[in-house]
Formats: C-alpha cells, sequence, structure tokens
C-alpha cells in the first residue's frame, strides 16, 4: 500500500466534527466511531466538553457506538473530556500506531470494517485508521473561538506532504 493511499481519507468532511451527522454514519453503514479528542472535539487546551457536542454526542450515540482514543498523555485531562461526554476512552495511544484502536475496536464488539476512526490529523489520525483497515473520517480543526484565525502549520504541511504522495484528500467513495 503506497504512502498516499495511507494517508488517503475516505470521507473528507469539510467542517468540524459537528458536521457529522447520524445521517452520514448511516449512509456508509458505520456502527462505530473512534474519535480523537485534541482539536477533533475539543480545542487544545480545554477541559470540559461544549454544550453543542453534549448534544451532538447523544445524537450520534442513536446509530453507533463511540469511543475517544488520544494521543494525549495527561489521562485526567482525557478522563473529564470523556466523563463529560459519557464515553470510554484511552489515552497516550502513540498514533499511528493501532495499538489502542485495536483495543477501543476490541472493546466495541464490532467487525473493524464498520467503525471509523474520526480525526483532525493526517499523519496520526488518518494514518493509524487506514493502517488498521477502518473506515477513515477527516475533520476540520476545533479551535477556540476567541482564538482569531488561528494557522494550523502542521496541518497545513501534513496536507501539503500527503498530496505530494498522491493523497487527493477528497472522499474515496
Amino acid at each position: 500500500m503506497s504512502w498516499g493511499s495511507l494517508l488517503q481519507p475516505d470521507l473528507n468532511l469539510e467542517g468540524s466534527i459537528l458536521t457529522l451527522t447520524p445521517e452520514i454514519v448511516q449512509q456508509y453503514d458505520l456502527k462505530g466511531l473512534i474519535l480523537d479528542v485534541d482539536e477533533t472535539l475539543v480545542p487544545f487546551r480545554t477541559t470540559q466538553a461544549s454544550t453543542e457536542l453534549l448534544y451532538w454526542v447523544e445524537d450520534i450515540k442513536q446509530v453507533a457506538t463511540i469511543w475517544l482514543v488520544s494521543n494525549n498523555l495527561s489521562e485526567s485531562r482525557i478522563r473529564g473530556i470523556a466523563q463529560s461526554l459519557n464515553l470510554p476512552y484511552l489515552f497516550g495511544a502513540g498514533k499511528p500506531s493501532r495499538r489502542k484502536l485495536r483495543q477501543a475496536v476490541t472493546a466495541m464488539d464490532l467487525p473493524v470494517e464498520k467503525v471509523a476512526m474520526v480525526g483532525d490529523r493526517l499523519f496520526t489520525d488518518v494514518l493509524a485508521g487506514n493502517r488498521f483497515g477502518m473506515f477513515t473520517i477527516l475533520v476540520e480543526p476545533m479551535v477556540d473561538p476567541t482564538q482569531v484565525a488561528r494557522r494550523h502549520p502542521v496541518r497545513t504541511f501534513e496536507v501539503w506532504f500527503s498530496q505530494a504522495l498522491g493523497a487527493s484528500l477528497t472522499s474515496k467513495q
């Protein structure tokens, strides 16, 4: 498998995670979602989920099982966010390693093809999900609205480099 295909998301949403609707989850016949935390669900230094995110999680729970899998090493921070959303979690995942993704999928008791890895980063979230044979969904980073026009130099580089390797970053399907 080429690097370009490993960095190619199955679905590229041009908005935050809040644009992922129950209808989209059902359209792709997904039964489970593994969600990244930092800048996928909450801005980087945030310790609690927004009310809007709480409502989104409750809507998605109607159609899919959800787990949080974060590279963040702060268990207290990830636990706080997970508890505020009433979701199970794993921290210190080391994505693109597949180990913690495998743990979450096993706990869901679902076939890996029915579970999507959802995140804002190509070299961690999308790469880990594709390496494990999951459906992958790329979302725009969730940023603090008080930070005007925050730039994402790492994400910008990832997008440029992924395209140089052959990923189109348009949805596969």
